[in-house]
C-alpha cells in the first residue's frame, strides 16, 4: 500500500507514534523516528493479496496459523512498524489484538510508489524479526514473485514467474499463474 514522502511527522518515538496511530482514522507506517501516511491501494492489488491469503489460510485451518491482512500491524526488534499486505502469524503468544511481533511469513505486494520501500527498507527491517522464515513480494502488473527464504546460514532469493509458489512454512504450494488468474 502506497505511503506518502515526505514525513509527516518526525523524531517520534515508538510510543508516541501508538498513541498517533490509536487516535488517528489514517493508517500511518513508522521507521527510524518518522511517521508516514498510507494511502489507498488499487482494486487489483487489493485482490492479489486476498486471493493468496485466502489460499493461505484454507490450506492452514487446522495449524494454529492465523492470516491476517493489511489492517494489523507488525513491529519489528529496530522498532519499525508496518502494515503487511498478508502476515501469517503461528505463535500463540503473540496474541496483542493490533500488533504482531513474531509473524512467519510477510507478503508485500508491489507498486510502482512502494516498490523501493518493500525491496529496500522494510526487507531490512523484516530480516530482524527471529521468526520469520518467509517474505514475498508479489507483482501487481506481471504474474512474477520474489521469495526470501530463510535458510540455515542466510537467506535464499528465488525469482518465479511461472510455476509453483513454494511456502513450506505454511505448507502451501500453489500455482503463481492461480493467483493471477483469479483477478481476471
Amino acid at each position: 500500500m502506497p505511503r506518502s514522502k515526505p514525513p509527516v511527522k518526525t523524531e517520534v518515538s515508538v510510543e508516541e507514534f501508538l498513541a498517533f496511530e490509536a487516535a488517528s482514522s489514517e493508517r500511518h507506517e513508522y521507521a527510524h523516528g518518522q511517521v508516514f501516511a498510507m494511502a489507498g491501494s488499487s482494486e487489483r492489488h487489493n485482490r492479489l493479496a486476498f486471493e493468496l491469503a485466502m489460499a493461505i489460510a484454507q490450506n492452514s485451518r487446522d495449524t494454529g496459523c492465523r492470516v491476517l491482512m493489511s489492517d494489523v500491524k507488525v513491529q519489528t526488534p529496530t522498532d519499525a512498524i508496518y502494515y503487511p499486505d498478508v502476515m501469517v502469524v503461528c505463535d500463540a503468544s503473540d496474541d496483542h489484538p493490533y500488533i504482531k511481533r513474531s509473524p512467519s511469513l510477510i507478503v508485500e505486494v508491489l507498486s510502482d510508489s512502494t516498490l523501493d520501500i518493500d525491496r529496500g527498507e522494510k526487507w531490512l527491517n523484516y530480516q530482524t524479526l527471529p521468526s520469520l522464515q518467509m517474505y514475498v513480494l508479489l507483482e501487481q502488473d506481471t504474474v512474477r514473485a520474489e521469495a526470501f527464504r530463510r535458510m540455515e546460514g542466510g537467506w535464499f532469493y528465488e525469482r518465479i514467474e511461472s510455476g509453483p509458489l513454494r511456502l513450506p512454512c505454511v505448507n502451501l504450494e500453489i500455482a503463481l499463474e492461480d493467483i493471477y488468474s483469479r483477478l481476471e
